[in-house]
């Protein structure tokens, strides 16, 4: 399912003005939805990045909540909940672009001549370990599916020739991603 430019511009709407009001210590505004596609329980992304660096990515892997809920929520989580940054700062706001990731639901796949690098994201399960990486981070690094397979183990925390491990479960989604400068 894809969106509209109207529902992805409500999306990123959402995001800038989710952030600027948590950033500046203001309430986030409510949120009304008119689009039956927004209410639908559905998996996203939100990824910040400032003058091209990652700066933040959280998302939902399965849907939970409506569209627009779980991309308001990740916008906060991305801008003030990434572990891997600190809270980001009003003065980041003008350097800062913004790209949301829809999700496909996942598939369990057996064979890896499956993946199709640039189409497909991957989401890597083993014991208590798991990892995922969206379909265009493969394409932006120019991954080979080898590489793309030992990239997502090694974000799972795995070795990475973990995927030939009959133990592992590989999963594939799609995504329908779309950003702006903010």
């Amino acid at each position: 399912m894809e969106l509209t430019a109207k529902e992805k511009t409500a999306l990123l709407d959402i995001v800038k003005k989710t952030i600027a009001a948590k950033v500046n210590n203001k309430d986030i505004s409510k949120v009304t939805a008119d689009s039956a596609t927004l209410q639908e329980k559905r998996g996203a992304f939100v990824t910040l990045k400032k003058r091209g660096h990652l700066r933040g990515c959280i998302g939902y892997i399965k849907a939970v909540k409506p569209l627009w809920e779980t991309v308001q929520e990740m916008a906060v989580a991305a801008a003030f909940h990434d572990p891997r940054f600190p809270s980001l700062k009003a003065e980041e706001l003008k350097d800062l672009t913004i790209e949301v990731s829809v999700l496909s639901p996942l598939r369990r796949i057996k064979d890896i001549n499956e993946i199709e690098v640039g189409k497909h994201g991957l989401y890597l399960v083993r014991g208590y370990n798991s990892g995922l990486l969206l379909p265009q981070v493969a394409a932006e690094y120019g991954w080979d599916r080898e590489t793309f397979l030992a990239e997502t183990c090694y974000k799972a925390g795995l070795s990475p020739q973990a995927w030939l491990d009959k133990e592992t479960e590989i999963y594939i989604f799609s995504a329908d991603y779309f950003g702006a400068a903010d």
